[in-house]
């Protein structure tokens, strides 16, 4: 392994750009689930076991019409969960990266949390392809706001898994409000906030290329159950030509026609293990 960290850190340390792209298993360091099968989600949520609800099926807005106190126990038990978790050291050793290179950094991520955030990256520096559990909209939706409420309190019954009462709405019409996340089968859900945050990595990668920068990608904690970070991070390994770095306790491969190198460990012990050798 000392082997694999040297070559990765000599890549690193090379970069005048780095792109982080992100998954679940980025935040399991600082305590959070990544919903692993049903077993890892039942193990989560026991009442939900019971119910032999899976999380692609809990994870659905319908559930907010039908059961908007089952919903908003599911997704108001993950907000105060997040909301209440400090990001590890492996986020701010690659903030303190980023931001020693010439042409600085941007982040991909599934993850809905908001812990780059609050490691301290640049907002305008992050995209959030499956949108954020800290950014609210109505069910309907009414209209097209995408709003954030900082005095949001959800209280839960566990022994029933119900929210309590008032449950958060619309400011507006006073529908249910839903975070504004992308969950399974979502036909709702306001996307503006996203495509924003895209079209800024997008003009961030055609700046690179026009200063005929490769950025090295470096992915954490991503998963094939739902590949959308692998595939961004093997897409733009190929379309620069440059190195992508996998950090990955299972799912740690890479297609032999990317160049890459493995590194088959948790998101913060492989960020560490870089970091020892780039002090050298």
């Amino acid at each position: 392994m000392e082997d694999v960290y040297k070559k990765a850190a000599k890549v690193v340390k090379n970069a005048k750009a780095l792109i982080y792209t992100s998954g679940a298993g980025m935040g399991v360091d600082s305590g959070l689930p990544d919903f692993r099968g049903n077993k890892g989600f039942w193990n989560e949520y026991p009442a939900i076991s019971h119910l032999g609800i899976s999380f692609s099926e809990m994870a659905n807005p319908h559930w907010f019409s039908n059961n908007p106190k089952l919903a908003w126990a599911f997704y108001g038990h993950r907000y105060n969960l997040y909301k209440n978790t400090a990001p590890h050291q492996g986020f701010q050793i690659l903030l303190n990266l980023g931001n020693q290179k010439e042409h600085g950094y941007f982040v991909f991520t599934s993850n809905v949390d908001g812990q780059f955030q609050k490691a301290g990256f640049d907002r305008n520096l992050i995209e959030e392809v499956h949108g954020s559990i800290n950014h609210f909209q109505c069910i309907i939706p009414c209209n097209s706001d995408i709003y954030e409420d900082e005095n949001l309190q959800i209280k839960i019954n566990n022994e029933k898994f119900e929210a309590q009462e008032p449950l958060p709405i619309c400011p507006k019409c006073g529908a249910i409000a839903r975070p504004n996340i992308l969950m399974f089968g979502d036909w709702n859900w306001l996307s503006n906030r996203s495509e924003e945050q895209s079209e800024r990595f997008h003009n961030y990668l055609l700046n690179l290329k026009r200063k005929n920068i490769k950025p090295v990608i470096i992915e954490t904690g991503a998963g094939r159950a739902v590949p959308t970070v692998r595939i961004k991070s093997e897409k733009l390994a190929s379309e620069f030509k440059t190195t992508l770095i996998r950090i990955n306790p299972r799912d740690f491969h890479i297609p032999s026609y990317i160049k890459g190198i493995e590194i088959q460990t948790g998101a913060l012990e492989g960020i560490l293990g870089i970091t020892e050798f780039l002090k050298d």
